[in-house]
């Protein structure tokens, strides 16, 4: 079993920044995968990023080049760092954690956090 509570949503102006946290405790850290999810009104949820225990990471094309997905394991946390946003990155945003190797892959993914909004205006 694994809580996750997100942290550092808000509102920011297009071609700011943001950096969202996601504190994990309950098993051990290490051997999950870690993802950011992000669920726009009105559509599905979507990847955004993942990055495994040791190693691979993944970007959605979306992303790529703006966000940084980073993980501290000493701390058990994971970090987005959100650079050049944009009005279409608005959505709430959702940390998750699965043991699969297919990082990118929603389904996999057993245990999710509340969400944080990240609002960006134009």
């Amino acid at each position: 079993q694994v809580h996750l509570v997100e942290s550092g949503g808000g509102l920011v102006q297009a071609g700011g920044s943001l950096r969202l946290s996601c504190v994990a405790s309950g098993d051990t850290f290490n051997a999950y995968a870690m993802g950011w999810f992000r669920q726009a009104l009105g559509k599905e949820r979507e990847f955004v990023a993942a990055k495994a225990g040791i190693g691979t990471t993944d970007y959605a094309d979306s992303v790529k080049g703006r966000f940084t997905i980073s993980r501290d394991n000493a701390k058990t946390t994971v970090y987005l760092q959100m650079n050049s946003l944009k009005v279409e990155d608005t959505a709430v945003y959702y940390c998750a954690a699965g043991l699969s190797f297919r990082i990118s892959h929603i389904d996999e993914y057993a245990y999710w956090g509340q969400g944080t909004q990240v609002t960006v205006s134009s």
